[in-house]
Parts: C-alpha cells; structure tokens; sequence
C-alpha cells in the first residue's frame, strides 16, 4: 500500500491550475542527435520559484485546513521547497518559516526573504534539522511541510509529470532526479496509471545515491558518510519512508552520474535549449547525454528539475570541465 494514487494527482492538478505555471516541454534536434533518441524536456527550471517544488508546497499547505496553517508555515529545505513553501505563505497569507543551511546558494536565501519568508539557518552535518524544525513547530503551533515525505507532497511533485505526458503521450521512458524522493514517487504513480508500459528512472548524483544503495539492499539504507555532490539538492542520506514505499515498487531503476557529467549537461542546456539549469535540476539530463538510461525504443521523457544557481557559480561550472563535441544547434 503505497498510500498515493493517480487520483490524488490529478486533484493536485486541478488544486494547482490557478497558481502553478504550465511549463513548456521543449525539444532540440541536437539534443536527439546527442542522445540517439527524441527527448522531451519539462523546464521545471521555469516554474514559480524555479523548480517543480512550488507545485507540492503550495498543495499540502493549501489542503490543510484553515485553522491548521493558521499561526503560520515550517519546513526544511537545501534551498529550492524553501523557496516554495515561502510563496506558498504568501499566497495563502500565512507566514512561512524554513530552516535552511547556511552554505545553501545565495539566490535561494535571497529569494525565501523577497517572499516574506523567515530564514532560521543550521549547520550542514551538525546540527538536527529535522529537530529544529519539530521544535519550532511546537512551540510556536506551525504546521509543518515536509519537502518530500508527504502524500500531498508526493501528490503536488507529479503533477509536472502529468501534464509532460498529456503533451506527449508518445513518451515511452520517463527519467527524474532523485534527491527527497517526492517527485520520482508522483511521477512514478501517474507515468504508470496513464501508460501502464512505461519505464520510469530515477537520477542520483554519484555522491549521495541512498536510493540505488537501498534498492540494492531491499530496504531503506543510510549512506554511511555524508552526501559530497554539486547537486546539493538531491544529497540526502536516506530516503524518505513516503517516498521509498513508492519509489522501491514502481521505479524501474536509478543510475547515478558524476559531477562531470552535470555539469555538462548544464552547459548542453544553456547552449542547446537556452535554459539556466542548476547541477540537481541537470542530473536527469546528464544520464541521458551520458547513455546510462536503458532505452530501446521511442522518445524519452526528462524533467529538469530546478534553476536555482547564481550566475558566478553557472559560469565557474559550465566552463570548468571539458566539453564534448557537439551537434550543431537546431
């Protein structure tokens, strides 16, 4: 029993369509060409707030009941649900808390206060998140929105995925990153329900893939040292309980890529689909600019994740590591 189904999906979908941006599916004929196969991109990137983490924040906040979310909103979050949690407040006219590494990117930070939200920082491998957050909302009567463990969450996330394959229903591989869990797990769900023959992947980055090493093992599994990745929004440690019920049933397979390879997917992206993609929004793209989805035949789905990266660190990535000879853009 996964406790998610299409149903609660496509209730996201329609609790979203006011508030969420449909963002465009985009494709290139040098990203065929590099891939060997037709792709089809979900610039999540473009979502409000810059990832597809608006779409579950403001859908658990917005399910909660007025009385519920009425001293206000708290979560944790590498940058991106902060964000989105944040505007979600906003829009609910609620205050929004979320408590945010210190080292999280500076764009993150700055755009969590331009929302109203309050910042409460910890430190990264030291401090208990999780416990900071659960105090808080104690104390202070805030309900808590979790960035992946969530039915609503999970809901939210896979709706990017629902509306990728109403456009292009002739999608026969989905691939998403994985860091939390919520979006592989929604996307998961309703990928299966609208084309039960569909092959869904996830995506870790080499330095945090607690996913693949709990598949391996059958069961949800810690990384024995902390996560070391550029994708600091998919370094997590172990996979959520929500999201790994789902995940272990349905995903078809999770590969991993190196920060080499992020990064040049990111560079692929900015040059070939004009987009500014952050390194945890590139990994899914990077599998398959790297061949390391298996695929037999027909067009391939991808969900670019998020955007959030400053333009000193872009820069510093995309022209930091050697780029293959590519296609000629069209």
């Amino acid at each position: 029993m996964t406790g998610l189904d299409a149903r609660d999906i496509e209730e996201a979908a329609a609790r979203l369509e006011p508030v969420a941006t449909r963002t465009p599916a985009l494709t290139a004929l040098s990203l065929d060409q590099a891939a060997g196969w037709p792709v089809v991109c979900k610039a999540e990137n473009l979502q409000r707030t810059g990832s597809f983490k608006f779409r579950g924040a403001y859908h658990h906040a917005a399910s909660l009941t007025a009385r519920e979310r009425a001293n206000g909103l708290i979560g944790a979050s590498s940058g991106n649900h902060a964000q989105a949690l944040a505007l979600a407040g906003r829009l609910l006219e609620v205050p929004a808390t979320v408590v945010i590494p210190d080292d999280a990117p500076v764009p993150k930070l700055e755009g969590v206060r331009a929302l109203g939200g309050k910042v409460v920082t910890y430190r990264r491998g030291i401090d208990d998140r999780d416990g900071l957050v659960a105090e808080r909302a104690d104390r202070e009567g805030l309900a808590v929105v979790p960035s992946a463990n969530s039915r609503r969450i999970m809901a939210g996330a896979g709706t990017a995925a629902l509306e990728l394959l109403a456009d292009h229903p002739e999608i026969e591989t989905l691939v998403v990153p994985v860091g939390g869990g919520g979006l592989a797990a929604g996307s998961a769900v309703i990928a299966k329900h609208v084309s039960p023959g569909i092959r869904v992947y996830g995506v870790e980055p080499e330095g945090g893939a607690d996913t693949l090493l709990s598949l391996r093992c059958g069961q949800r599994i810690a990384l024995p040292e902390p996560p070391v990745t550029i994708a600091d929004g998919l370094g997590h440690s172990c996979p959520a309980p929500l999201t790994w019920a789902v995940n272990s049933r349905l995903l078809d397979g999770v590969v991993t890529v190196t920060d080499r390879d992020i990064t040049a997917a990111m560079a692929f992206a900015f040059r070939h689909l004009k987009l500014v993609v952050e390194p945890s929004g590139a990994c899914a793209l990077a599998a398959i600019l790297s061949g390391l989805v298996p695929h037999e035949s027909g067009t391939i789905g991808v969900v670019i994740s998020g955007g959030g990266v400053d333009l000193p660190t872009f820069h510093r990535l995309i022209t930091a590591t050697p780029q293959r000879k590519e296609p000629a853009r069209a």
